[in-house]
């Protein structure tokens, strides 16, 4: 079967606190984009082949899309295997959830090839031991989650909202970035409860002005350049812009699709990862 594995972005990003473990805990809003990996998985008589479309991605267990092969299948004792083959277009290391996504693809997938009695609550508990945003991939839409990213609460879909979406030509460390985050030097935090009104009542323009992400100054301070597309974006008629996740990638909502289509071209001459997408 093949299966759309959407990217997502962070409408605001805030941090509330800190397990003895070492996780942070999260109040994130997370919205789905028309951006998306292709996933090819077909049933196979014993263990798990993975093929991919970018020689650099890792084909092993490495890959959060085998990590979820294999862990579906040891899970649930499953003899027989999985052939997966990604298309990739989400580009990596990018705050985009590209892994997260696909692993998310993978655990629908095979549940459907092998255990489509499996309640989506199980799976979700399966996909939080491959990632903190697999939870939200499987369900995907507009949500607002929490704890760790297990707690996914589904919003009204805040749907068909341009956006023009920039990753500049280097990646970033989820893990580093929240080890460099230091809470107790956090003085404001984003408006949430705002950003969800702006959602139940469709108003765009006040939630891109009120787009927030607590870590986004963790990653500026090592790279400026997120800071030149932020403002390049704004000076193209954004009506607000943001770094998603941990970064570097950047997007901005427009209300006019011409303002959006320029800054699309101008970001695409400087930036081989450059989208015009929407919301879905």
């Amino acid at each position: 079967m093949i299966i759309k594995a959407f990217a997502k972005v962070n409408l605001s990003l805030d941090i509330v606190g800190k397990r003895k473990d070492g996780y942070h805990l999260l109040k994130t809003i997370m919205q789905q984009v028309e951006l998306y990996d292709v996933i090819d998985i077909n049933k196979s008589d014993k263990g798990i082949t993975l093929t991919c479309n970018k020689s650099y991605l890792p084909t092993d267990n490495k890959n959060l899309a085998y990590k979820a092969a294999e862990l579906f299948l040891n899970t649930y004792n499953i003899s027989s295997g999985v052939t997966i083959d990604i298309k990739k277009f989400i580009p990596v290391s990018a705050g985009l959830a590209g892994g997260s996504t696909d692993a998310a693809a993978v655990l629908k997938g095979i549940r459907r090839l092998y255990k489509p009695e499996i309640k989506n609550d199980k799976l979700a508990s399966l996909g939080l031991k491959i990632g903190a945003d697999v939870p939200y991939c499987l369900t995907g839409g507009t949500a607002l989650c929490e704890g760790i990213g297990e707690k996914v609460m589904q919003l009204k879909k805040f749907r068909n909202k341009i956006l023009v979406i920039v990753k500049p030509p280097f990646g970033t460390s989820t893990a580093e970035v929240y080890k460099k985050f230091d809470l107790s030097k956090l003085r404001k935090h984003p408006n949430t409860d705002l950003l969800l009104k702006c959602i139940e009542k469709d108003n765009m323009k006040v939630l891109a002005k009120n787009l927030e992400n607590v870590l986004e100054n963790v990653t500026l301070n090592k790279h400026t350049i997120i800071k030149n597309i932020k403002q390049q974006m704004i000076k193209d008629g954004a009506l607000g812009s943001l770094m998603s996740g941990s970064g570097p990638t950047v997007f901005a909502f427009f209300d006019d699709m011409l303002k959006a289509q320029m800054c699309y071209d101008g970001m695409s001459k400087k930036y081989k990862d450059a989208f015009i997408t929407r919301t879905i």
